[in-house]
C-alpha cells in the first residue's frame, strides 16, 4: 500500500474519497478509510486533495525515498509538499498549483 490515513488527523470531509480514481477510499464512522489497500496504485491524488495532512504517501526505496512519507498542505494556491525522511528530517517544497501541471 502506498498511502496511509491517520484517523487522528482526518476530519471526515470526504474530499479524498471523492477524488480517488479507483474508488478505494470510503467514509466509515465519519473518517476516511482505504477499502482495498492492495488495489491502490499510488497516484497520490488523495494526498494532494487532503487539506489536513491526514493522508501520508509512503516513499519506498523503489521511489528513492528509503521509507519516508510525503504529506501536502495547501495555503491558497500554494501546495506545500512535506517530506519526512526516515531519520525524522523534514524537507518542504512549495508548488504553485496554477503552474503544477503546466508542463
Amino acid at each position: 500500500m502506498s498511502v496511509l490515513i491517520d484517523d487522528s488527523e482526518c476530519v471526515g470531509c470526504g474530499a479524498c474519497a471523492d477524488i480517488c480514481p479507483g474508488d478505494l477510499i470510503v467514509m466509515r464512522n465519519g473518517k476516511a478509510a482505504i477499502d482495498r489497500p492492495q488495489c491502490c496504485w499510488g497516484c497520490a491524488a488523495c494526498v494532494k486533495e487532503c487539506a489536513f495532512s491526514a493522508i501520508k504517501f509512503y516513499l519506498g526505496k523503489d521511489m528513492g525515498g528509503a521509507g519516508g512519507f510525503l504529506t501536502v498542505k495547501r495555503e491558497g494556491k500554494t501546495l506545500i509538499w512535506i517530506i519526512t525522511k526516515p531519520d525524522g528530517a523534514i524537507v518542504t517544497i512549495a508548488v504553485n498549483s496554477d503552474e503544477a501541471n503546466k508542463y
